[in-house]
């Protein structure tokens, strides 16, 4: 079986599920571990290293990284880590400039421009800016945010965070200019800009050309008027609304329905729950103010009559099991005052001419490299849902950290496919014969639950933030669930003399000894059954008395410790992994805290 090599980097970093799992790859255990000891700007400031705007992903994350925690496997339910990243991001200091990198006064003479102010062109800006670029922002509005602000209701990201978190990086020096939208790329071009990044978002929503579609004025496409309530220009809706698609701009639709008056409210969904894109979170707190969640109903017409919306008819369907196969049971009239459309999201660019050699597929979307994120045509580069369609915010700020070590390396003539190697630091957590310096007791306490503004109270205005964050008890018994899986047990085979003691300790059999083999056979004489073929299984060079391995399944294993407190050899070792992540312009570093 072939052995383990746990210098590499991206060993360790699979077994910390969390962190993998975040596009940004953020220190998710060591920023609990911050706040867990109340150090909460240096917790904030370990988040804004990887996903820049913590306080706005505290509130926005689709949390990838949970789903993954070792903790779901343990009892079902993940730590609430996006809750924490929020609790580090209201307790911080005010005032961070002084942990913020130093802005050059002598530029490096390169100018690049980012067309739009989406956290993927402010994350760009963010890490460009100390390297001594002159960056230049091009925004439409008179407001920085791009679709964080545009498409995410007040009730969800106050204005406050929003302004606060984009104002850091444009504190950077960034030449940020509004109302200032881009009408010709050929023109953009011509001013003579080193590099140019464009993360104007996927601003286009899908339409739906039924019969009657045109009829009427009452029929809305959920992104513009969603961005139409943002800036003011919407304050009222009809008493029956009818949203149609099930994604989370859908959710933002019907909770800001609800809150310019609307009191009959459906949300029409095609297949059944299990196969809805927004998230679990989104539906539960949507149906909790009032929203009915209609499943198996596909549109067929518009209802309009003397140019007037009275509602939509759709066909009932029922599907198979895997909900790919339909039939029409029934059609069906509901009544609608208003229709919003959100059912999905598109690139546009009217003003990118396409005899540029820039690549467009044929459904307008650039041609774009997922790993240096530059077009076909050099010097251009996409991030964020103008590069790949719709995602969430932190796939964002992870498009532009990679564009933005792209743009370096371009506008130094390194070819852009030279990416910087990630490092790892692992350092013995071992105070004493049996004593850690991390807490490595499991604690069973329940995932905790976020308190809500009342509901009578929180459709009294538009901007009234529904979550209240984590009180200081329900911090406390949140950052005790993580399992600490940044702590790892590094062993030396040298050390061990085959005394299974770590072995009958275990409380999860996640060790085995036996003898060397095929990976496939050696897995069926695991202590364990090794279910999860995607995640590593560790083997160690030949032991020293019987020449058999040390096999260690990680997808099991709760980095408890116990293995490293009963070896009489000091053959196992708790080591903290840190992943050194490279940015533009900077080797491979942690952040200092």
């Amino acid at each position: 079986m072939q052995r383990t090599d746990v210098s590499d980097p991206l060993y360790f970093h699979k077994v910390v599920d969390c962190q993998y799992a975040c596009p940004a790859h953020t220190n998710v255990p060591e920023y609990i571990r911050l706040i867990a000891q109340g150090r909460f700007t240096d917790a904030y400031m370990v988040n804004r290293e990887s996903n820049v705007f913590p306080g706005i992903l505290g509130r926005t994350c689709d949390r990838p990284c949970e789903p993954a925690c070792r903790r779901e496997r343990v009892d079902g339910k993940p730590v609430a880590i996006c809750r924490l990243k929020r609790v580090a991001a209201d307790h911080r200091d005010d005032d961070i400039t002084d942990r913020l990198p130093a802005i050059p006064s002598v530029k490096n003479g390169k100018r690049v421009v980012c067309v739009g102010a989406g956290p993927a062109s402010l994350t760009v800006a963010n890490d460009l800016m100390p390297l001594g670029y002159e960056v230049t922002i091009l925004e439409q509005f008179d407001k920085p945010g791009g679709l964080m602000r545009t498409n995410i209701p007040s009730f969800r990201l106050p204005a406050q965070v929003l302004d606060d978190e984009c104002q850091t990086i444009i504190d950077f020096g960034v030449d940020i200019r509004y109302n200032s939208p881009v009408t010709s790329m050929k023109a953009l071009l011509a001013e003579g800009y080193d590099a140019i990044f464009i993360g104007s978002g996927a601003p286009r929503g899908k339409e739906l050309d039924l019969p009657g579609r045109h009829d009427t004025d009452r029929i809305h496409i959920g992104i513009d008027w969603l961005q139409s309530i943002a800036f003011g220009h919407i304050d009222k809706i009809g008493k029956r609304v009818l949203i149609i698609g099930v994604g989370n701009t859908a959710m933002d639709c019907c909770r800001s329905s609800r809150r310019l008056g609307a009191t009959d409210i459906k949300v029409m969904a095609r297949r059944p729950r299990a196969f809805f894109k927004a998230s679990p979170w989104e539906l539960e707190d949507a149906e909790e103010e009032g929203v009915e969640i209609v499943i198996n109903h596909s549109p067929k017409r518009f209802v309009v009559e003397n140019g007037t919306l009275t509602g939509m008819e759709f066909e009932r369907l029922e599907w198979d099991a895997e909900a790919k196969k339909s039939k029409v049971l029934e059609t069906i009239f509901i009544p609608a005052d208003d229709v919003i459309l959100a059912i999905g999201q598109e690139n546009a660019f009217p003003w990118f001419e396409r005899e540029l050699g820039a690549e467009f597929d044929t459904w307008g979307a650039p041609v774009v490299d997922k790993t240096t994120f530059m077009s076909t045509r050099p010097g251009v580069f996409f991030g964020g849902d103008s590069a790949f369609g719709p995602k969430n915010i932190i796939w964002a700020v992870e498009h532009g950290h990679q564009a933005a070590i792209s743009i370096d390396n371009y506008c130094k003539t390194i070819p852009v496919t030279e990416r910087p190697a990630y490092g790892m630091n692992l350092v013995s957590q071992k105070m004493g014969l049996s004593e850690w310096s991390y807490h490595n007791d499991y604690n069973p306490s329940p995932r905790q639950k976020m308190t809500h503004v009342d509901l009578k109270r929180r459709f009294e205005k538009l901007n009234i933030e529904v979550e209240l964050g984590f009180t200081a008890e329900q911090t406390a018994r949140e950052v005790q669930r993580c399992l600490n899986c940044d702590i790892e047990t590094v062993f030396a085979a040298p050390k061990c003399i085959e005394c299974d003691a770590c072995v009958d300790i275990c409380p999860v059999q996640c060790l085995t000894i036996t003898a060397d083999g095929d990976e496939h056979a050696v897995r069926l004489r695991l202590s364990a059954p090794a279910v999860n073929p995607d995640q590593a299984l560790y083997a160690s060079d030949p032991l020293p008395q019987t020449k058999r391995l040390m096999l260690k399944d990680e997808d099991v294993c709760v980095h408890c410790g116990l293995c490293a407190e009963r070896c009489p050899t000091a053959a196992w070792d708790m080591q903290k992994f840190e992943l050194e992540t490279p940015y533009a312009g900077r080797a491979a570093c942690p952040v200092s805290v």
